[in-house]
């Protein structure tokens, strides 16, 4: 009924599943429909999210408060609790996000870890519950469900269960088609144990999962259903995953089950069944209620759990900025991050870390941090192997139990391995840390398939993800303090591998707090703003000092979050980046630097791929230098003091790649290939899309004429050199 109304959704895959859901909801799961933030509920994860509806059902019918029949009937529409796949924070029962297949079940994962390190922690006596998840024949079939099944059996979760809703049906046809081996066998080849059972049949269902309860390790309970169950044309085919039944499939449903009440009417006895079930655990909590009072941890755990930093967490990050400032080290932000961890882990013990197989080159280790182990969960480390998709997943799960802020580290370039995960975290608002290392051409030798040119740009464009991009050692302890204090939502660390110097002595104020700042003022009024991220900071430095040889002011601003500082109010933005021509450089792709230079900035950058070389060699061959911006900066400085005409930028007042001066957007010039020049000479790589600006082809003749010139920047046209076997002016 709830699916027919909005004429919306997957009705068939509840129908199928709910006679497993009844058997779990109605007398194996553990919680509390009055309390669903219960802190050791089991927790219950519909990893095939497309079929919220079930989760939406069990919800109003156990008698949780904020989901109403009207709510049930409100089904995917605008602003109702009850979206197309559930959302968390839309009710505090929805423990996730689903919908992406793999992603709940890998989550789950995460959950079960989490639990083992808490109950490790705190004791049996407050942390002893389970996960459980309903899962698809889609979610089994996704890499990322490999990669945490397959640690899920290494690390023993043994109060891990999951639920196959073992229907042989996908969308295109039947699962045959192309999933054929046998799942069982796989995952007893994990470490899981594993059983098959007649999902319609309420007595081996329980059986099952009385055998997972009694389970040494994780369990995956093969449920053989009928997708659709019940519909007398649809039921058992493809053509019943995710479109409303139709009206006369429903009235022959209602009529094989005996159902003859009318849409959203619940019989009182039925309904006070339910709600005889939702209130089953009561008594279980309120026993927890006490024990918890009288636990000498009460304090501590309840701190955990609510997502509080202890009291004094800063102290030893403060001391360590002390020393930061004195010392000056000049080391990578890589190096600069363990040495940030290695104040903060001991002081903050919810802080779990990790690396996928990377720990030496990541530094996400801590001397003296013991790791996790099979049976042995107290220690604050885990190795999670060559699974970044996995790991960023577990790293949500475990962020979304509760008591644990989970960090670990990869290649920046994996970004794209882990990307759907940290996306979900994202819309999620959930506390994970990501340290990405070696963050761009700096990392040398291993070449361009390591080297992540467009990474940063494509980070910077998920919502809600803030993305660190430190200048220094200072920098990187303040990243890593905002990144602690976040408590709705991601943050990755992108970190150098080469070293850089320190620029700053002063270890005050957070100057990083506002995601960007005036690290060195002009002196006098400014002509030019140099800007920079992370490595690339001290090459404006240097910049400065050249162009103040040369009379020209130029003040240079750090910008290591962009999320943080496009969230400040204007008047503090425009204070940092000034009234002046600004000039960025960062040694990635200038996608998105528009929103930061404005429509007459100009950019030093990558324009393709890298090479395998010695990071000192790339960064010249790539003209990503002090000398490539000095020649931008003076280049924007000298064509102010022309005073051309102010021209419509179209694009919401951003300019366009294809504008002049030319940004990161030409070919490659030869023969040094794919530098970023940011001093003109160069054309675009294709012809203008529609609605961007014309570029002109000028003869070298028309190139010396001031008023053709003029004429090109009136209408936002980039002075690029005519073909080299054509002495025929342009009809520009």
């Amino acid at each position: 009924d709830a699916v027919q109304k909005p004429k919306s959704g997957h009705p068939r895959m509840p129908m199928g599943m709910a006679d497993a859901a009844t058997a779990l909801w109605g007398g194996v799961l553990k919680y509390d429909a009055a309390d669903p933030a219960w802190p050791d509920r089991d927790r219950f994860i519909l990893s095939a999210g497309h079929g919220s509806m079930l989760l939406y059902a069990l919800l109003h019918l156990t008698g949780h408060a904020g989901l109403s029949m009207d709510d049930i009937r409100r089904f995917r529409q605008l602003d109702a609790v009850t979206a197309g796949h559930p959302e968390r924070g839309e009710h505090p029962a929805i423990e996730m996000t689903t919908g992406p297949l793999g992603q709940g079940i890998a989550s789950a994962v995460g959950m079960a870890l989490a639990e083992r390190h808490l109950a490790a922690r705190f004791g049996k006596s407050l942390v002893d519950h389970r996960t459980w998840v309903i899962a698809s024949d889609g979610d089994l079939q996704e890499v990322i469900n490999h990669e945490c099944s397959s640690l899920a059996g290494h690390y023993r979760l043994e109060k891990l269960c999951v639920l196959w809703d073992d229907n042989g049906i996908s969308i295109d046809g039947g699962t045959e088609l192309s999933f054929t081996e046998d799942v069982l066998k796989r995952y007893a080849a994990y470490g899981w144990a594993v059983k098959r059972v007649n999902g319609h049949s309420p007595s081996a269902l329980l059986g099952a999962m009385g055998y997972a309860l009694r389970s040494r390790k994780p369990t995956l309970i093969a449920c053989r259903t009928i997708i659709g169950f019940a519909a007398p044309k649809k039921a058992g085919t493809a053509g019943s995953h995710g479109a409303p039944l139709g009206d006369d499939e429903i009235s022959g449903a209602r009529a094989a089950m005996g159902w003859n009440h009318p849409p959203f009417e619940m019989p009182e006895g039925i309904k006070a069944a339910w709600e005889r079930a939702g209130a089953r655990g009561g008594g279980t909590r309120r026993s927890w209620l006490k024990r918890l009072a009288r636990h000498p941890q009460k304090a501590e755990f309840e701190r955990a759990i609510a997502g509080r930093l202890p009291e004094g967490w800063t102290d030893a990050l403060n001391a360590h900025r002390t020393a930061i400032a004195q010392s000056r080290p000049k080391l990578g932000t890589r190096i600069a991050s363990q040495q940030a961890l290695a104040a903060l882990v001991p002081a903050v013990p919810e802080m779990i870390g990790g690396s996928a197989d990377l720990t030496g080159s990541n530094n996400t280790d801590v001397k003296g941090i013991p790791i996790i182990r099979p049976g042995d969960y107290a220690g604050r480390y885990m190795h999670w192997g060559v699974r970044e998709h996995g790991m960023a997943a577990a790293m949500n799960g475990m962020a979304l139990h509760g008591g644990i802020i989970p960090y670990s580290g990869t290649f920046l370039i994996f970004a794209d391995y882990l990307r759907p995960s940290l996306r979900l975290a994202a819309l999620m608002g959930t506390r994970v840390i990501h340290v990405l290392t070696h963050d761009s051409i700096g990392l040398g030798e291993d070449g361009p398939t390591h080297q992540p040119v467009e990474t940063l740009a494509s980070l910077r464009c998920i919502p809600n993800l803030h993305v660190f991009r430190p200048a220094d050692a200072m920098e990187t302890a303040e990243c890593w303090e905002l990144a602690l204090r976040r408590t709705d939502g991601p943050s990755v660390l992108a970190l150098s591998r080469q070293a850089v110097p320190a620029l700053r002595d002063d270890a005050g104020e957070n100057r990083c707090a506002r995601g960007g700042y005036v690290l060195a003022e002009a002196e006098g009024a400014r002509q030019v703003t140099l800007i920079g991220t992370g490595s690339e900071v001290q090459l404006a430095l240097v910049a400065q000092k050249t162009l103040a040889a040369e009379g020209i002011a130029a003040a240079v601003v750090s910008l290591p979050c962009w999320e943080l500082f496009l969230a400040q109010p204007a008047a503090w933005q425009a204070a940092v980046l000034g009234q002046a021509p600004r000039a960025g450089i960062e040694a990635a792709i200038g996608f998105g630097w528009e929103r930061i230079l404005g429509a007459n900035g100009a950019f030093v950058g990558m324009t393709g791929f890298g090479a395998s070389a010695p990071a000192e060699a790339l960064y010249e061959h790539f003209g990503i230098t002090a000398a490539a911006l000095v020649s931008a900066a003076r280049g924007l400085v000298t064509r102010r003091a022309r005073a051309p005409a102010a021209v419509p930028t179209g694009h919401g007042g951003a300019a366009p790649p294809c504008c002049w001066p030319p940004g990161p957007w030409g070919p490659r010039p030869p023969p040094r290939e794919g530098a970023a020049v940011c001093h003109g000479g160069l054309g675009d790589v294709s012809p203008p899309l529609a609605g961007q600006h014309r570029t002109r082809c000028l003869s070298p003749g028309a190139q010396r004429d001031g008023r053709v010139l003029r004429e090109a920047s009136r209408y936002r046209l980039r002075a690029v050199p005519a073909p080299a076997n054509s002495n025929r002016p342009s009809r520009a």
